[in-house]
């Protein structure tokens, strides 16, 4: 009986240092950034959750944005994009590019959204400035994943540090 009861205590006692970490929520999200040489294009795909995204747009533009396929108005979409617009840039050789949006897709609780840059003929440098989410939490990491035929290389983009170089000289 004893043996019972230090356990339940032992169990009571941990249970809350246990329980915070459940309560922790992570900010993250994943941009894939890849150049394609043969095409002359940059093709790039982000990830973002949409609860947090979707917050982000409701605190930004309306409280009645809805980030789901089958509420989302053509107004929704135009808040997203000129949200994402705004907070996520690029630089090729020094020049800044121009986005072309391609589409998005929803995977459960993430959003899949794509762009590309086209008519990069070389790539020497690429600068990309990732502020998505940053607004609302501080805590947000953005991480970019670029590769070409040469090269993988990985950033980690946050509060403090919302612009990465890569150089291919």
């Amino acid at each position: 009986m004893k043996s019972n009861l230090k356990i339940i205590i032992f169990c009571l006692l941990i249970f809350p240092f246990f329980a915070g970490f459940v309560a922790h929520k992570f900010y993250v999200s994943t941009t894939k950034v890849e150049y394609v040489k043969e095409r002359k294009s940059i093709q790039i795909i982000s990830k973002i959750f949409v609860e947090d995204l979707e917050q982000v747009l409701q605190e930004r533009y309306s409280s009645r944005v809805q980030l789901d396929p089958k509420k989302e108005t053509d107004l929704d979409q135009s808040y997203l994009l000129n949200y994402i617009s705004q907070k996520l840039k690029f630089k090729i050789n020094e020049k800044e590019a121009q986005l072309i949006y391609i589409g998005k897709e929803y995977d459960i609780d993430i959003l899949n959204i794509y762009f590309e840059i086209e008519d990069v003929d070389s790539l020497e440098s690429i600068r990309i400035e990732n502020k998505i989410l940053i607004d609302l939490f501080p805590e947000q990491q953005n991480i970019i994943h670029f590769s070409n035929e040469k090269n993988k290389r990985n950033l980690i983009l946050d509060k403090n540090h919302p612009t990465g170089l890569l150089n291919f000289n």
